[in-house]
């Protein structure tokens, strides 16, 4: 019998092997980030070990179906050896591709692949082509063929092949061989891939975790319940609090309704109507500006417009990805756990920033310089009223919306990459988009994402003084430079001065720590420049993106309904002053240094955050802390979960 399971046993301890080396490396790569002890470093090779042996027993299912099945008479013949050489090929092919994407992965996101690896298989020609941009494929690809054939070959000297294939298996044999089965089985109906969260250091939970195992736990579970895995209390309770720290002295409830927070915000001042355009920039983290203490001269443009505006000192992202931001600053809400709402199939027709402009009269456009297929961002943005301009290849909008959509033709592209095109072109096209508005005679609100600052950080050469491609950095003085020609040519426009520009990130470039939320990483640039009658000033109170547009709207005067969550920062009083941080699984609200996060499992944690060390430090149960975070989050998945029942209400009506 040994002899037969020799290729199985040769499969699983070659994984083994092969996962052991990574997460060594990994232990070096993050050296500096991990709590260095025996004990720790013991306990996360056993507990890597543990989820090893779950990842391959999915993997070794369908061969053990055919050592079981196969008729001794059988053994050795062609069907048995294609079965047996197909089975060894595809797995070490899929799992040394596996391990070598992990490296790229971990030096993006410093994590095991998660929900971000799953949303990306869906987008595969941006992904393929921004891996074949920022890596050496044809040579990587050499690698991994070289590494499995070398294995094939160390398994062929050893005989594993030969004794599978001259090696008979009794009934009884087979029987006890089926048991391993009940491996499988024991970890797709027992073990959660959160069950390799032992240390209170993110980076150790993480090299704890075997990266396939990972993979499919976020392919299972890319939708997260609030109610089923989260904290809540009774939910008239979480509105009443809520209501308590939305309600401004400006703001007057519309409904008496406990679970509608729809209000009047009420601007005593002559409203303005001032053409808007928002421009939200890839992956700006704060950090890379001279502003907040950069000496790289990295944006020049940028730290120069934030003398002349109102900008924000103290601003967080909600989230870590593009779909993160474009949720907060569009619906002004928390994030919500699991998938963006911007990815959801019901994400029409929500309460939105549009609305508010609409009422004022404005069009609306949102102009991306890639295809707005990834992300669903045309999806959401169509579906919510906005027009679309991209740099799309032909695929259609869902059947329940009409929006207009205006594509960006070679002819307008000087470079391009796996994203789109370079943030010069889009800009030039947002110039065009302006004119035409212009000659309209209509106000308009343009929301721009731009592409350039994202690998693989290429651009048009000499242009700067980094060469394209190099790294962060150039791209980073790139997508500066470009704004600042973008605010030149709109100078010698007509209608800049009756334009406001807000600027601000769609995330950090990088949130990964060694804690469950790198609260300092968060940190992101915003502005707004060329507001009529205001002079440029600081607003220090901490505050996140969806409080952005709200504050937009409180300097243009504007009264209108509000059912968001986000307020006119210069209305917080200093009690309020709050931000939301979060990624798919952790959902945090800061309060000056104090971080209270939920967690999955229905756990949450209490910290108290070092800002000069960026350090957590775990502090006594808060009730009240605990009462609030859970207002937010469990309220706006209530006003979610009622507006998908009340679609479900309309669709059955029809």
């Amino acid at each position: 019998m040994n002899k037969r399971l020799s290729l199985l046993k040769a499969v699983v301890l070659q994984f083994i092997i092969i996962s052991f080396l990574v997460r060594v490396s990994f232990i070096i790569w993050s050296f500096s980030g991990i709590d260095f002890s025996f004990i720790n470093i013991f306990r996360t090779f056993f507990t890597g070990l543990f989820f090893d042996f779950g990842a391959i027993s999915f993997f070794i299912i369908f061969y053990l179906l055919h050592l079981i099945f196969l008729p001794n008479r059988w053994i050795g013949s062609f069907i048995d050896k294609s079965i047996s050489y197909f089975f060894y090929f595809f797995t070490t092919l899929i799992l040394t591709f596996s391990f070598f994407g992990e490296f790229t992965f971990w030096e993006e996101f410093k994590a095991r692949y998660n929900f971000v690896a799953v949303d990306y298989l869906i987008y595969t020609n941006e992904v393929v082509d921004n891996i074949n941009e920022s890596y050496p494929i044809p040579f990587l690809s050499s690698i991994i063929i070289a590494i499995v054939i070398t294995l094939f070959f160390i398994l062929k000297k050893s005989n594993v092949f030969t004794n599978t294939f001259s090696s008979k298996i009794s009934i009884l044999q087979k029987v006890l061989l089926s048991i391993v089965f009940v491996v499988p089985l024991f970890y797709g109906f027992n073990i959660d891939n959160e069950d390799a969260e032992w240390s209170n250091n993110r980076y150790e939970n993480e090299i704890s975790k075997a990266g396939v195992y990972s993979f499919f736990a976020a392919f299972r579970n890319n939708q997260l319940d609030y109610n089923e895995f989260y904290q809540t209390q009774d939910i008239d309770l979480s509105f009443d609090i809520l209501k308590q720290n939305l309600v401004t002295d400006k703001d007057s409830l519309i409904s008496n309704n406990i679970y509608s927070i729809e209000r009047e915000i009420t601007n005593d001042s002559t409203e303005i109507y001032p053409n808007v355009i928002f421009i939200c920039v890839e992956s700006l983290s704060a950090q890379f500006l001279g502003h907040f203490g950069n000496e790289k001269n990295l944006t020049p443009n940028l730290d120069s417009l934030l003398q002349k505006s109102i900008s924000f000192e103290n601003f967080y992202a909600t989230g870590t990805r593009t779909v993160r931001g474009m949720e907060a600053y569009t619906l002004s809400i928390p994030p919500s756990p699991g998938r963006s709402i911007l990815k959801r199939e019901n994400n029409k027709s929500l309460h939105n920033i549009g609305d508010v402009f609409t009422s004022k009269g404005y069009s609306k456009s949102f102009i991306y310089g890639g295809d707005g297929y990834f992300d669903n961002m045309n999806n959401f943005f169509g579906g919510n009223g906005f027009d679309i301009v991209d740099r799309g290849r032909g695929y259609l909008f869902g059947d329940s919306f009409t929006a207009k959509r205006t594509n960006i033709d070679d002819s307008e592209v000087t470079f391009e990459n796996a994203w789109g095109v370079s943030d010069e072109d889009i800009y030039n096209k947002v110039i065009k988009e302006a004119d035409r508005s212009y000659a309209e005679n209509k106000p308009f609100f343009n929301f721009i994402m731009t592409t350039s600052n994202h690998r693989p950080y290429s651009y048009l050469e000499n242009k700067i003084d980094i060469p394209s491609g190099t790294g962060r950095d150039g791209a980073v003085k790139y997508s500066d430079f470009a704004i600042g020609e973008f605010i030149n040519q709109a100078k010698t426009k007509p209608w800049y001065k009756n334009t406001v520009f807000v600027i601000a990130a769609d995330h950090c470039a990088s949130s990964a720590g060694r804690q469950e939320l790198n609260v300092a990483k968060y940190h992101i640039p915003a502005l707004i420049f060329n507001l009529p009658n205001v002079e440029s000033a600081k607003i220090d109170a901490q505050c996140s993106q969806i409080d952005l547009f709200p504050t937009l709207f409180g300097y243009l005067n504007w009264s209108y309904k509000s059912s968001f969550y986000g307020k006119d920062v210069n209305n917080f009083s200093k009690e309020n002053n709050r931000a939301f941080i979060g990624n798919y699984r952790k959902l945090g609200l800061l309060k000056g240094d104090k971080l209270t996060v939920l967690s999955d499992q229905k756990k949450y944690s209490f910290y108290t955050w070092n800002k000069e060390t960026n350090d957590l430090i775990q502090n006594n149960n808060s009730t009240d802390s605990l009462k609030e975070i859970i207002s937010y989050y469990q309220t706006n998945d209530y006003l979610y979960q009622e507006y998908l029942r009340k679609l479900a209400t309309v669709k059955s009506d029809n």
